[in-house]
């Protein structure tokens, strides 16, 4: 599926984007310096609000009720396509940019283990790209950035659809950095996230250890139930728990207060709910064993990613039209030093991934891979059923919005995500040139959109026929909001 887009329109695009790069790449490492975790990403956000500003936007700040939430619009009318960004940063991650070795800047500082700095500015790039070319061509029409902070353990964009921000967009477009090329076009798993939070009574572990009731047995003893829970819960669920308050550090004192975060995950809601459910009788089991009380708190949630075809078939024709990023020897050189400080189970990963993209052609595929060190080639397309086993607060925009999205090479091959890998790389010219081209790959793709109506009105259909047998309802209640990282 080609749309209405020309060659033409290719190389206009391609030229705008290209005449700011510089102005891009500055904006992606400020954003990379600034390394800003969940819902505290306050210079980000106005870093990218004020960019757009200059760029001839009308910015909203502060939308759905968060703070560093926020949406740039050009344009009027319809269709109104968006282009989600995010900018927020993982915490124990901070690491010196453009290195080939573990080197913090900060102890236990923040990082951009994710990508997110390049995320959010291609989102923007091809946003502006889109503008200058509605400009230049006439092109009626809305074109919408939107700021979309706490994708990290905080699902933003999961509150922003809760609010209705999304309600009257046509087609939503967004990429995340990887170390391949393709189109995102696996589903991925729903979760819910919550606290729980046990309250005993402290003691002398010594002298009165029978007047104690320790919070922390009570943690261990939902631990281990949590943990007999998995062999009872469907093959595809994934349970993951994190202690966050042990109580103190003195073993002389029985710990009165306690707390372990729970993220549960499965590939329908339904299935999560099921288990989150299970897992608070086993939170209650344990207060009750230990003579504690519990007090839970729900944190977030997310639903799974639901692929639409028809946009994914356009954004596969746009991605053939730009290209994938090309390397000289000194990033292919840069690529290979990476290279060497991944695991074979990491690059067994990245082959897995792609398999899990492309199907059978996928297989075939990464048989050529094992000599490179940088992915310079696009990978097959496969409209795929096989599971993501992860989770992104994309999620959600995909049951209200037609969504696509597609991986660019912004990282060595096997670079796993959430590494200092991944930080280095995202401050080098391996990561500024992928960025750039994701953003030409979603402007071309919005453009086409714009162009044609047809290809919108198959996406919504497709979209509805799916949520007509299953309908969209928010995984997160109405009286939750959103919280920055606790710690």
């Amino acid at each position: 599926m080609d749309a209405t887009v020309t060659d033409a329109t290719t190389r206009q695009l391609d030229t705008l984007i290209e005449n700011k790069r510089d102005r891009f790449i500055d904006h992606a490492n400020q954003v990379w310096d600034l390394a800003e975790t969940r819902f505290e990403e306050t210079r980000s956000a106005a870093t990218l609000s004020a960019a757009l500003e200059a760029e001839g936007f009308r910015v909203e700040r502060g939308i759905a009720g968060i703070e560093t939430a926020f949406v740039a619009s050009y344009g009027t009318g319809k269709p109104v396509i968006a282009l989600l960004g995010e900018y927020d940063a993982l915490a124990g991650l901070s690491q010196r940019g453009e290195a080939s070795r573990a080197e913090p800047l900060i102890d236990n500082g923040n990082g951009h283990g994710c990508g997110h700095n390049l995320l959010g500015v291609a989102a923007l790039a091809g946003a502006v790209g889109v503008r200058d070319y509605m400009a230049d061509n006439a092109l009626s029409g809305t074109v919408r950035f939107y700021g979309c902070p706490g994708e990290e353990g905080g699902s933003g964009k999961t509150f922003m659809v809760r609010e209705g921000v999304f309600d009257d967009v046509d087609a939503a477009l967004t990429w995340h950095p990887q170390a391949f090329n393709a189109i995102f076009s696996t589903p991925t798993l729903a979760n819910i996230q919550a606290y729980f939070r046990f309250k005993g009574t402290s003691a002398h572990a010594a002298n009165s250890p029978h007047l104690g009731r320790s919070a922390l047995d009570a943690v261990e003893l939902m631990n281990v139930g949590a943990n007999y829970l998995r062999e009872h819960i469907v093959p595809d669920a994934r349970l993951h728990y994190s202690i966050t308050r042990t109580g103190g550090a003195s073993p002389n004192v029985v710990q009165a207060d306690a707390e372990v975060l729970y993220l549960m995950r499965a590939r329908r809601m339904s299935d999560v709910q099921a288990i989150f459910e299970r897992i608070q009788e086993i939170a209650e089991g344990a207060a009750l064993m230990t003579g504690t009380q519990v007090e839970m708190t729900f944190d977030k949630a997310c639903s799974g990613y639901r692929p639409n075809r028809t946009l994914e078939r356009l954004m596969q024709s746009r991605f053939e039209a730009f290209g994938p990023p090309r390397h000289d020897p000194e990033e292919i050189a840069y690529g290979e030093r990476i290279k060497a400080t991944v695991s074979d189970d990491d690059l067994r990963t990245t082959y897995a991934n792609i398999i899990a993209t492309g199907g059978k052609a996928g297989e075939a595929y990464v048989e050529g891979l094992a000599d490179r060190a940088l992915v310079d080639d696009l990978a097959p397309y496969s409209a795929s059923e096989a599971l993501m086993y992860g989770s992104t607060d994309v999620g959600d925009v995909s049951w209200v919005v037609p969504t696509a999205q597609c991986y660019v090479n912004c990282f060595a091959l096997g670079t796993p995500l959430h590494t200092w890998q991944v930080v280095a790389q995202g401050r080098s010219s391996l990561g500024h040139k992928g960025m750039l081209q994701a953003a030409k790959v979603m402007a071309g793709t919005a453009v086409a959109l714009m162009q044609d109506p047809a290809t919108l009105a198959e996406a919504r259909a497709e979209l509805d026929t799916a949520t007509r047998r299953e309908p969209y309802r928010c995984p997160i209640p109405d009286d939750v909001a959103p919280s920055p990282l606790k710690g």
